[in-house]
């Protein structure tokens, strides 16, 4: 759970006043135009001030319907789209993956904050903070939130502790075991996409590989018992397990 404005104000207590911080609280609700609680605004400043390192979650960490701040970096990003809301009004979302050094994970952008993405402010290799976002099991995995009580920053400052990856290519040889039946399902803008999932015998133990799009149909000229190499694949986290996921992005072989 988030903490609350007295719980904050024990971080900088011993650099700003309780009187300057409730002061900086209500300039901060007013500059957003009373949409963050004292709580939200709060978490802010502690941040800004740079006491909010120790409460950054690792992506490997996470969980359905956590609230939290999570570092990383840009490593994906789909196209925009507009839905229509119960009452109404029109809506826009886009999702990206985020990745530190523990794993990805999906990360939603909603409405002004697709903005962001539309005039190149994030791209990949954008390091963002989510401060205050919050969880949830989506279609692709476990996906991270920036909701009306979360603040976005760009580039922060911790960016330069991201440890270096080992390597841009995510590479996986193994035997093929098995590959399942192609299932159909609908995209968010109505069309078909195909997906399925493929099994790998790798040094002695069995891995199971997502398989998505038009790699669906280039891996049914494989058989079993083909020895294929996968290049840059796409790793996940699912409720503390790794998920491994073939998309556009990859390509693999028969070796």
């Amino acid at each position: 759970m988030q903490k609350t404005r007295e719980e904050l104000y024990k971080q900088i207590k011993d650099i700003k006043t309780k009187q300057d911080f409730k002061r900086e609280i209500n300039k901060i609700r007013e500059e957003y135009d009373e949409l963050l609680d004292d709580n939200t605004a709060a978490l802010l400043i502690v941040d800004e001030l740079g006491r909010n390192k120790q409460n950054i979650a690792r992506i490997a960490d996470l969980k359905p319907e956590m609230e939290c701040t999570v570092l990383g970096k840009i490593t994906d990003i789909n196209k925009s789209r507009n839905f229509n809301r119960k009452n109404g009004s029109t809506g826009h979302v886009i999702n990206l993956e985020l990745k530190d050094d523990t794993g990805a994970c999906g990360l939603a952008l909603w409405d002004k904050d697709v903005e962001l993405v539309a005039n190149k402010t994030i791209q990949i290799g954008t390091k963002v903070k989510v401060i205050n976002g919050y969880t949830k099991n989506g279609f692709n995995g476990m996906e991270l939130n920036v909701g009306r009580w979360s603040l976005l920053e760009i580039e922060p400052e911790e960016a330069t502790e991201l440890k270096k990856e080992k390597s841009e290519s995510n590479i996986i040889k193994g035997k093929l075991v098995e590959i399942e039946p192609t299932r159909a399902f609908f995209k968010d803008n109505g069309e078909f996409g195909f997906v399925t999932n493929m099994t790998l015998e790798i040094d002695g133990s069995i891995k199971q590989i997502t398989v998505w799009g038009e790699k669906v149909k280039e891996i049914q000229k494989l058989k079993p018992g083909d020895i294929i190499e996968i290049d840059n694949v796409n790793t996940k986290q699912n409720n503390g397990k790794e998920e491994i996921h073939l998309n556009s992005k990859g390509t693999f072989k028969k070796i």
